[in-house]
């Protein structure tokens, strides 16, 4: 396979070479970081101390988030192994050097997975494991890595059912992968039992749980992450993280409904997609509500504030009195209910959790999350909790309580770790 794949390439660089470059000279926020991503100008990143070097690469936004209570973790625990850490997008590279400043010692883009390329950045960064969490396979990489007699670890592995149909039809490309890490950390026993169907040996899997469990661990005890905007004066504070199209406008209608209730509710919205902002500007205003963008000021608008920016959804959750995840009333497969349920606050979510069954599922069990199936179920469900403070405050325990009972993942990983270096 890897022999094709490198065939293709060859065949299909000279073509697509000249359009290529020209799209990445002509956008400088390609140009740049294009160039870092096929080796050019890239930073030393071993001491003279020669310490252990572990390299953990993530994909985009999410995965580095995933990945922040594993290197606080590995740096307080491993103080002497130096971390080098990539991400595949800007706006991932970005949100790393933001959250990760102070833990990692080098930042780098992730390589193009051309070979002579891949070598380059072996060569400089010489790791001693290297660390992908979630997602971001390629072949010449992982497959350098493994001839190298480097090992490689799978964190966060999670494996939804699209991706599972995806995997089983190209079992010939992704099973050679999945079976080139020494180890592969899943989620969930369901991820598990999925991997041993695409015929990976289950001796090298392992079901360690959801990096994000930790997360209020390796944050400071007690201290209430500050928010980089204002709010006009409210009572209670609902947050709806991860939105997507088409459950927006049932937000709204739900809101403006509850508004009329309880004056005191303010909204804060933060589309999955950031660039959907003016979008929703232009929605709440068809709904009489006025709604400022946080990619263009700093405060609130009068009724709501879409939160059109990166790294910010978890900082809006912790000053919420509730918290709805989006992705659940369209068939999106759900996004994760852990960042709300840690800080303590009750959850709601719609019927299509998919991509999160087993974590919504527990969350329910324990009390912490509610699934609502409409619009009204919504409207309804929201009321019974903002006027009921007990209750927020039982499910919200509930809540944490159910995410502290799975903590341990990232000793649990580090123990790992160790034994592979």
């Amino acid at each position: 396979m890897i022999t094709l794949y490198n065939i293709l390439q060859l065949l299909l660089l000279p073509i697509l070479f000249l359009p290529l470059a020209v799209f990445v000279m002509l956008v400088r926020k390609y140009r740049l970081r294009t160039l870092r991503r096929l080796g050019f100008d890239l930073p030393h990143t071993r001491s003279s101390q020669q310490k252990k070097t572990l390299w953990i690469h993530a994909l985009s936004v999410g995965e580095v988030t995933s990945a922040l209570p594993l290197v606080s973790g590995l740096r307080k625990k491993m103080p002497d192994v130096r971390l080098v850490f990539s991400a595949s997008t800007r706006a991932g590279a970005q949100v790393a050097e933001k959250l990760l400043h102070d833990k990692v010692d080098c930042f780098l883009p992730f390589p193009l997975d051309i070979l002579p390329v891949v070598n380059r950045f072996l060569t400089v960064i010489r790791p001693d494991l290297f660390i992908l969490v979630e997602t971001d396979f390629w072949p010449n990489i992982l497959t350098t890595l493994r001839r190298k007699k480097i090992p490689t670890l799978l964190v966060n592995g999670r494996i939804s059912e699209k991706s599972m149909r995806s995997y089983q039809r190209f079992s010939f490309f992704f099973k050679p992968l999945f079976s080139s890490f020494q180890a592969l950390s899943m989620q969930t026993e369901k991820d598990r039992q999925n991997l041993i169907l695409l015929g990976v040996d289950q001796r090298q899997i392992h079901t360690f749980g959801n990096l994000k469990y930790d997360t209020a661990l390796y944050n400071s005890p007690g201290c209430t992450p500050s928010l980089s905007f204002s709010l006009p004066k409210h009572q209670l504070l609902l947050v709806a993280g991860s939105t997507h199209e088409g459950e927006e406008k049932i937000l709204l209608q739900s809101y403006v409904t509850l508004k009329k209730q309880i004056p005191g509710l303010y909204l804060i919205i933060a589309p999955r997609d950031i660039d959907r902002g003016r979008d929703l500007q232009a929605l709440a205003s068809t709904m009489d509500l006025m709604a400022n963008c946080r990619s263009i000021i700093n405060a609130g608008g009068k009724d709501l504030f879409i939160l059109d920016t990166i790294g910010e959804l978890n900082s809006a959750y912790s000053h919420a009195n509730l918290a709805f995840v989006g992705g659940s009333l369209v068939a999106k497969g759900g996004h994760n209910p852990i960042e709300p349920a840690v800080v303590g606050i009750p959850v709601l979510y719609g019927p299509h959790m998919e991509d999160f069954s087993e974590i919504s599922a527990e969350l329910v069990i324990a009390g912490g999350a509610t699934v609502v199936q409409n619009k009204d179920d919504l409207t309804g469900t929201l009321l019974r909790f903002l006027q009921d403070s007990q209750l927020r405050k039982d499910s919200g325990e509930a809540a944490r309580a159910c995410i502290a009972r799975q903590q341990g993942v990232i000793d649990r990983h580090i123990k790992l770790i160790n034994e592979m270096l």
